[in-house]
């Protein structure tokens, strides 16, 4: 565990390697947010704490730590929210498409949680949230006069989408993970990020010895219990980030609320919690799913050679680029919270500026902001947590870092 203060192919090959690139430079221009959110901006916001601090037994961040590190949950229920304030443009819609772009076409239905559930990273949203075990999870987004639900049952992953009555249907891998709908996470874990602690475990891994980690009282989530975990930088100049706080369930461990309000202030940029839960086991007819009658279904079957050609870095909402490294030829270079990753798309030319012929890419450059340094000039796209800048010559730097980090980064990689 990372230490705590105690306070604290040749012309096939080249068309493909050409195809990638751009995939990887389309992934950070204006959904950057949702490259530093997708699979883990499927989160929760909780309501408020509940009232009153409950009296409970003293406790080291230490201590705390280890109790969510062991913590082992495997059934639960219950209503989550979440909310997202990236800072996002409104472009009347058009970013949700966007944001789906960026995590990849997928099967095409809309159904497919690859596309669905980036739906997750603006706004506020109501889940109900269920799990059983390693190998039975669902996960509903409740819409008006509409709900989403992703299933995971053994070796099946279901997708149904009521508004357009679209099923998707996957397979989970040889480790019962549940399919493309997120990556990462540990063997057997569901791979659809459903409570806090998703995000609390991302955080907790990027802490080091730039990261003060700290025990700040009591309180009570969803009727539990809670201790309250601080983490935050150190050294705050050039990290984006500002504060992180988790509400531990003081019994299980479980984390029930993460809290990251960037160092701007301001309304937090995700603040993800459960409204109710119970560590009951979940009735097993929760996990049943029939398609309905009539209904469209699309079989993926190229989801796994899609996740390998995608070479998408780690996607992660956790302090510092570092979670956002990890992808095929990506890098990650300063430390901690002030760390960014960075990779080369072979694509010359940057982003087309707003004075194109009004194509897409056009567009999308009218978007970020234009700057210039020793690096030569680039396109830097912000958001009130991520940001990315994508160099004319086709390097891309990103982090939960500000715009000079960056732009100092670009300097220094000449």
């Amino acid at each position: 565990m990372a230490p705590y203060e105690s306070d604290d192919s040749r012309s096939a090959e080249e068309a493909e390697e050409r195809h990638s690139a751009r995939r990887k430079a389309a992934r950070y221009v204006v959904p950057v947010a949702v490259v530093g959110v997708a699979a883990a901006t499927i989160g929760l916001v909780p309501a408020l704490a509940d009232s009153g601090d409950p009296d409970l037994p003293k406790i080291t961040a230490q201590q705390l730590v280890q109790k969510i590190a062991e913590s082992d949950v495997q059934q639960l229920s219950g209503t989550v929210k979440i909310t997202t304030d990236l800072g996002l443009p409104d472009l009347g819609g058009l970013e949700s498409g966007l944001a789906s772009g960026a995590a990849g076409n997928g099967s095409g239905s809309s159904a497919d949680p690859s596309a669905k559930l980036t739906e997750l990273a603006s706004g506020t949203h109501t889940l109900r949230v269920a799990a059983d075990g390693p190998d039975r999870q669902k996960v509903s987004l409740i819409e008006s006069a509409a709900e989403y639900s992703l299933i995971h049952d053994g070796k099946d992953v279901w997708g149904y989408d009521s508004k357009s009555d679209e099923v998707y249907h996957g397979t989970a891998d040889q480790d019962g993970k549940a399919g493309k709908a997120g990556k990462g996470g540990e063997k057997g874990r569901a791979e659809v990020p459903a409570t806090p602690r998703d995000f609390a475990e991302e955080a907790l891994k990027a802490a080091d010895d730039t990261t003060s980690v700290t025990v700040d009282g009591t309180a009570q989530v969803a009727g539990r219990d809670a201790y309250k975990l601080v983490v935050k930088p150190k050294h705050a100049s050039g990290t984006t980030v500002g504060v992180i706080s988790i509400a531990v369930d003081a019994e299980t461990g479980m984390p029930l609320k993460f809290t990251l309000t960037p160092a701007s202030g301001g309304a937090a940029v995700v603040d993800v919690g459960f409204t109710q839960v119970s560590f009951a086991k979940p009735a097993a007819s929760t996990f049943d799913f029939t398609p309905p009658k009539g209904a469209k279904i699309t079989e993926d079957k190229d989801a796994a050679a899609r996740e390998h050609a995608s070479d998408a870095p780690h996607e992660g909402i956790a302090p510092g680029a570092g979670l956002l490294g990890g992808g095929d030829g990506a890098k990650v270079i300063g430390k901690g919270w002030n760390s960014i990753a960075t990779f080369d798309t072979g694509e010359k030319g940057g982003v087309p500026s707003s004075t194109g012929k009004g194509d897409m890419g056009g567009f999308l450059g009218s978007l970020g902001d234009q700057v210039s340094g020793g690096f030569g000039k680039g396109t830097v796209f912000s958001t009130r947590l991520i940001n990315a800048l994508i160099t004319d010559d086709g390097k891309v730097y990103v982090g939960a870092v500000t715009k000079d980090a960056l732009v100092k980064a670009a300097d220094a990689g000449k």
